[in-house]
């Protein structure tokens, strides 16, 4: 994993063309050393590099201009041979108080939902991107009961727009196994510690 915190593409863009060592290069979310994004592209033959715009745009189109299309160049130039995959992010809570979410999407998760929705199928058919639909799956665990917060069902965030650290997470994991495997949850045998099994049995039934 290559890691900024809340890394924007436009970001990303002016680090592949300065070169700096601004990211944390991470295996198994521990991180190895400090490098560049032109060097991590080229450090090993990746199967598989997945891009996505930090969340507070990934519904506003004109966000990922001129920033995309220059990195999707760096990477197909650096790994020619490398599958470029695109990971649609979620919508904040219907609570979250974020300053981005207010003035951007209204405040309302169903807003921000379909931002996010309309922007990324129309940025994947135009650039030929295949979806990893996170955001999708989220969208409908929300719709259930038990993960309804205004109905008292638990949050699959921890502050608003971060994914909770054990069924939010999990979910999302589910969604990225199913895409780049095609391993179906029923055989997924792990569980964070703490969860009821039959939440998770209602979450794998939505990938």
């Amino acid at each position: 994993n290559l890691y900024i915190g809340g890394c924007s593409l436009e970001t990303h863009a002016k680090n592949a063309a300065s070169g700096d060592v601004a990211y944390a290069y991470e295996k198994d979310a521990e991180e190895i050393e400090r490098i560049s994004l032109p060097d991590a592209l080229t450090r090993e033959a990746w199967d598989a590099v997945t891009v996505q715009q930090v969340s507070g745009f990934s519904g506003v189109y004109d966000s990922y201009f001129p920033h995309l299309p220059t990195l999707l160049a760096l990477i197909r130039e650096s790994c020619p041979r490398t599958r470029i995959v695109f990971h649609r992010t979620w919508a904040y809570e219907r609570e979250a108080n974020i300053e981005r979410f207010l003035l951007r999407y209204a405040g309302s998760e169903e807003v921000m939902h379909s931002a996010i929705l309309a922007v990324t199928e129309r940025i994947a058919k135009e650039y030929g991107l295949p979806v990893i639909p996170v955001g999708d799956a989220i969208h409908e665990a929300k719709q259930l009961s038990a993960f309804d917060v205004r109905a008292g069902g638990l949050s699959l965030h921890r502050d608003g727009y971060h994914l909770s650290l054990d069924y939010g997470r999990y979910l999302a994991a589910l969604v990225w196994l199913k895409f780049f495997t095609g391993a179906t949850p029923d055989k997924v045998a792990f569980a964070p510690e703490g969860t009821d099994p039959s939440l998770i049995a209602r979450l794998k039934s939505l990938v």
